[in-house]
């Protein structure tokens, strides 16, 4: 949002800068994981020591779980899972921010959470 801020009177006079804002996140966001050398988590946020938290924050190790998975999915997935289900945004407001067609939204989301589904199925032991 820094980086939004000093070109904020250009946005603004735009059609849509939602959109526009939306589309620099997720561009941003793809740009810093191909920065990123390793793509390792922490030893501590890894699900075999989030298996050890306590019950109160079970939901918060699951969620740590499912970021795990979502972070290994390819960026246009990556991209379309966040703005479904985090930003609950529809898929013809997702394909505005994503410049690709509705039937490429439900494609993405699909396989994303095809992918997704098979990675939580397989053993702990097939995944290292």
């Amino acid at each position: 949002m820094a980086r939004a801020y000093p070109r904020w009177s250009r946005i603004v006079r735009a059609d849509q800068p939602d959109l526009y804002v939306r589309r620099m996140l997720i561009n941003l966001n793809a740009s810093w994981w191909r920065q990123r050398s390793s793509r390792e988590m922490p030893a501590d946020l890894r699900a075999d020591t989030l298996a050890s938290v306590e019950d109160s924050s079970a939901g918060a190790a699951e969620r740590l779980v499912l970021w795990e998975r979502v972070r290994l999915l390819p960026p246009q997935q990556r991209a379309v899972i966040a703005l479904r289900y985090y930003e609950d945004l529809d898929d013809s407001r997702i394909s505005e921010i994503l410049g690709c067609s509705r039937t490429s939204v439900r494609t993405h989301a699909m396989r994303a959470l095809a992918a997704m589904r098979v990675q939580l199925s397989e053993p702990e032991e097939a995944r290292s």
